[in-house]
């Protein structure tokens, strides 16, 4: 699994965070994703598929 962020596109919801706390991140300044694990592994693949799904921006892609 290979994961990207397009910080262009994020209204900082915070849901990425919300389902999956180790993959991302929010800047303290404006809010916006900040992806803290590019590959991450079979442990958290599911929340991270969580994430993509409860963004409302559709900034997360990933590649499986």
């Amino acid at each position: 699994m290979r994961v990207t962020v397009d910080q262009d596109k994020c209204v900082s919801s915070g849901q990425c965070v919300l389902n999956a706390g180790e993959v991302f991140d929010q800047r303290d300044d404006d809010g916006v994703v900040e992806l803290l694990i590019a590959e991450p592994g079979p442990e958290h693949a599911e929340e991270t598929r969580k994430a993509a799904a409860a963004c409302p921006a559709l900034a997360i892609h990933i590649e499986e």
